[in-house]
């Protein structure tokens, strides 16, 4: 069981993260913890494995939490045995086997006779059989470090369990191997996520955001209906108070109107009965008055339905006001733009496919390469680059505009600002206002615009990525994408997909998310 009473949070920096949160999670209870980019979900995770502390409130943990962090590259210098806690126990059992009885060995063991058997169980239920413990975590892939502490959890056998991004390094057979654990685990955890299907597999959904948690009664599905539901009436209540604000304005003019004719009326009646002049001027400042309190009744309202008008505007989804206007390719349709022939690369003497690639990518055409960590799929994108050169084969490249998006979106120059980073692609002389337009409507707002790329994050380095590509005269005709949906949340997820759905040229991309490539619709792939 897990319990947070009045949670807040500030960084060293003083900004308040968030506050005064409550959150109760039962035991056996699978929880998803969703909410856009830098809104605290991994601070969060941190705070309840103990490894941040709270500037207020309370946390309660029946157990000690396992932990698997999103970036595990400060374990690289540790052993897999030291990464998973176990090298002292481990040691202890081999000096007992070995005769040296001891009561510090004793202790250290604590009765754990089964770990041995654990560790080659778990290693070989992960795909981790041919990793040595005493291996550095460093020399691992990135879908190997999370398949090891995914392995750790049934070594250490922890009753909560804490995940950051598990999904993140991981190719479609680890990924298999994690839902089948998620679904069948008896365990309590608490993943943050965008691996939608992964998400489904957690019976709760719990939402943070800027006005603090939101708890949802069901999967990732669920959230989206419930979430669905309330936007459709959020938009009929928008409906509402602007029919209401125009027709408050009309009776405001009409009762201003109105009352000016009376004003006027009663000036030429007291004209005509020969009224005096100070008396002229009591009765007008009275009838300004009434005029003046007449506009200020009907203002009133007027400005509380503004009001609420901008507080239900500020609770729309942010990618409503996204809008995409990408311009289209001059290729014309069916154009060969790449063409392998019996392509293959040789490392380490080694043919790295067995089978020689041929295949054709017309323009128009959505394709996935798909394989196994090491398959060589980074391999092929940089032989189709021009990077590295074929050991065998070739390949035919047709006159073309490409651009390739790699996992950090790194494109993006890291010192220019997002304002310098839009500008540098302007090349229709659009004026300053239109490109801070274009940004703004991509949720880069003013207070942002001279801020650093280096400073984004993965979500934010993809929409100005977008962004400045609806900038550019002419679109790419081809788009090469390396997992692109690693680092972004499932919001900008949405904001890729849809901008991927507008963009009518040629797509190749590598990505283990099956669901996302099914709505981008891919229509061929490369199997490696």
């Amino acid at each position: 069981m897990i319990n947070l009473q009045q949670a807040t949070y500030i960084h060293p920096n003083k900004e308040v993260l968030f506050e005064e949160l409550n959150l109760t999670v039962n035991k056996q209870q699978k929880i998803a913890l969703i909410g856009n980019n830098g809104i605290g979900k991994s601070t969060l995770l941190k705070i309840i494995s103990g490894q941040l502390k709270l500037n207020a409130g309370q946390l309660f943990c029946a157990s000690a939490p396992y932990y698997i962090p999103q970036i595990l590259d400060s374990y690289n210098r540790f052993s897999v045995a030291q990464a998973l806690g176990i090298s002292n126990k481990l040691k202890a059992l081999h000096q007992i086997l070995a005769g040296q009885v001891t009561e510090v060995n004793i202790d250290t063991l604590n009765d754990d006779w089964t770990l041995e058997d654990r560790i080659k169980k778990a290693m070989e239920d992960f795909d981790l059989g041919t990793i040595d413990l005493a291996q550095e975590i460093g020399t691992l892939s990135g879908g190997q470090k999370t398949k090891v502490f995914l392995a750790g959890i049934l070594i250490q056998e922890p009753e909560i369990i804490l995940m950051d991004e598990p999904s993140n390094h991981l190719d479609h057979q680890g990924r298999a191997l994690l839902y089948d654990f998620v679904e069948k685990t008896n365990k309590t955890l608490v993943i943050v996520s965008h691996d939608r299907r992964l998400l489904n597999q957690l019976s709760t959904t719990v939402e943070l955001a800027k006005k603090g948690l939101t708890i949802y009664g069901g999967n990732y599905n669920f959230y989206q209906q419930q979430k669905s539901i309330a936007k459709q009436a959020l938009d009929q209540e928008l409906q509402h108070n602007q029919k209401e604000l125009n027709k408050a304005k009309n009776v405001q003019r009409d009762s201003i109107e109105r009352q000016a004719k009376l004003n006027a009326r009663g000036k030429r009646k007291q004209e005509q009965a020969g009224v005096p002049k100070i008396m002229m001027n009591i009765l007008k400042n009275k009838a300004q008055g009434t005029s003046s309190k007449i506009k200020s009744v009907h203002q009133d309202k007027i400005t509380g339905i503004k009001n609420n008008l901008t507080d239900l505007r500020n609770d729309l989804a942010e990618l409503d006001q996204i809008k995409f206007n990408f311009e289209e390719s001059n290729l014309h349709q069916g154009k060969i733009l790449l063409e392998a022939c019996q392509l293959n690369y040789q490392i380490n003497s080694k043919l790295l496919w067995k089978d020689s690639l041929n295949f054709k990518i017309k323009h128009g055409d959505r394709v996935a390469i798909r394989g196994l960590n090491g398959s060589g799929k980074t391999t092929l994108l940089k032989m189709l680059l021009g990077e590295i050169t074929p050991t065998q084969g070739k390949i035919i490249t047709s006159q073309m505009n490409s651009l390739y998006v790699d996992q950090e979106y790194s494109l993006l120059q890291a010192d220019l600002s997002v304002y310098e980073m839009a500008q540098s692609f302007n090349d229709t002389g659009l004026q300053e206002h239109e490109v801070k337009i274009r940004l703004d409507r991509f949720l880069f707002k003013k207070d942002r615009w001279d801020q650093p790329c280096y400073l984004l994050s993965g979500g934010e380095r993809m929409r100005l990525l977008i962004c400045v590509l609806t900038i550019l005269n002419k679109a790419p005709d081809l788009i090469i994408m390396d997992e692109p949906t690693n680092n972004i949340d499932l919001q900008n997820i949405t904001i890729l997909t849809n901008a991927i759905n507008n963009f009518h040229g040629t797509l190749l991309i590598v990505s283990h998310d099956e669901q996302f490539l099914q709505e981008i619709h891919i229509q061929n792939t490369i199997d490696l």
